[in-house]
């Protein structure tokens, strides 16, 4: 089995796709503090824009490729990760950290709505794994993060899209670390499940039609998401940088994945009470 190798993202190239808000702008802040050459991606063109001028106004000497991409677009992501390669000859360490939600019973949401975020959630994940675990491998001392959540670990009511593609998202990314280890590799895989964060991932997700957007908005902003993206991303890749198969981010993470295991399957009974005397549904 191949050693841990990646201890520093100094000088190294970091790629993060969802770089745009959230923990993948910090993500960037944080890498870009330590010497780190990035390349970034989004679909939302202003919001990735920002993060370059944010990296920039931090006094950072480093290099950055920004691209507008759909993680959903297979050809898209072949292609930036092919240019990523060429322009830079190599990649250290990849974060797919894009991410969306899709609020609303399972009857309730729609096709449409189940396509849009397997497709972010899911294949952009599986897409930036395909891609770039090749030059992680070349590379020598190559990191996979794929992001999926805390509720990759336990499900909850209303959220059943987003549990499916987080789920999935923890066993493609601990096949493929075991995948490495029997290989070889010297890539180490680490699965990440925060809890809440302070992000707009509410505010930019879909809710299904009935629902009230503005007070589940609200419910998470005031009440659940709890931490910063800065102090996420610097137990991300912490994390990472330490060889992790698992992080968990947040006090909440941990609380309630240890308190699923020690329920069993009677923690859906437990969730399923707690979610009724809700006040948004």
């Amino acid at each position: 089995m191949a050693a841990m190798s990646l201890t520093s993202v100094a000088d190294k190239v970091v790629v993060i796709t969802g770089a745009g808000f959230g923990i993948g702008r910090a993500l960037a802040l944080r890498c870009a503090r330590d010497g780190a050459v990035l390349a970034l991606s989004d679909w939302d063109a202003v919001g990735l824009a920002e993060t370059v001028r944010l990296v920039e106004r931090a006094g950072t000497r480093v290099k950055v490729r920004h691209d507008v991409v759909d993680v959903s677009d297979r050809a898209a992501v072949a292609a930036w990760a092919a240019g990523v390669a060429e322009e830079h000859g190599r990649v250290n360490l990849v974060v797919n950290n894009a991410g969306v939600t899709a609020t609303g019973d399972f009857t309730d949401l729609t096709y449409e709505d189940l396509d849009w975020i397997v497709g972010i959630n899911f294949w952009g994940v599986v897409h930036g794994s395909k891609e770039f675990l090749p030059h992680l491998i070349a590379s020598g001392d190559g990191a996979l993060v794929n992001i999926s959540s805390l509720f990759g670990l336990v499900s909850v009511p209303g959220q059943s899209a987003y549990n499916a593609t987080k789920y999935a998202v923890r066993g493609l990314t601990e096949a493929i670390r075991e995948e490495m280890l029997v290989a070889g590799h010297p890539v180490t895989v680490t699965c990440v499940h925060p809890g809440g964060i302070r992000t707009g991932i509410s505010r930019h997700g879909r809710k299904a039609a009935g629902l009230d957007a503005a007070g589940i908005d609200a419910l998470f902003d005031q009440k659940l998401a709890r931490m910063s993206p800065d102090r996420a991303a610097e137990i991300i890749l912490d994390g990472a940088l330490a060889g992790k198969a698992r992080v968990l981010v947040g006090l909440d993470a941990h609380v309630i994945h240890h308190a699923a295991r020690l329920l069993g399957a009677r923690y859906q009974d437990v969730v399923a009470r707690v979610a009724s005397r809700l006040p948004v549904r």
